[in-house]
Parts: C-alpha cells; structure tokens; sequence
C-alpha cells in the first residue's frame, strides 16, 4: 500500500485524525527524497509505502485507540 497524502480526496478535512499525518510530520517536512530502485512507478517523494504487516500492525494499534485510524481515500 502506498499512501501518498497529495492524492487523498479527503485531505485538508481528515488530516488532523489520520494515522499518516500522526506518524509522518516530521518525515513530510524533510527535503523529497529522490525515486530510487524499488521503489513503485509514480509514488511521489513524500509518500508512505506499508507492507502488509505495517498495515496490520497501525490496524491494531487504531483498534486499540493509541493512533487515529487511516482516513485515506482515494480518486478513483
């Protein structure tokens, strides 16, 4: 999964109670980091990639109330 915050429809109105927001501030203030081998075609540089037991791990965590859950939505 790749969360890219500049694609979500519902940035600006779910950002503040987003699990991406709450784990990445000071990730998505650092300089974009160049697209490398590996790294999935058309990601942009401030975007988030989690691997299935990333996501499990942020859904349990979200269950449990310490993160906020993941708000993204997509364009389709």
């Amino acid at each position: 999964m790749i969360i890219d915050c500049d694609t979500c429809t519902a940035r600006a109105t779910a950002c503040a109670d987003c699990v991406v927001t709450f784990l990445t501030i000071p990730v998505r203030a650092a300089p974009p980091v160049p697209v490398s081998a590996g790294t999935e075609p058309g990601a942009a540089a401030g975007a988030v990639e989690l691997d299935a037991a990333e996501q499990h791990a942020i859904g349990v965590l979200a269950a449990s109330g310490l993160v906020p859950p993941l708000r993204l939505v997509r364009a389709v």
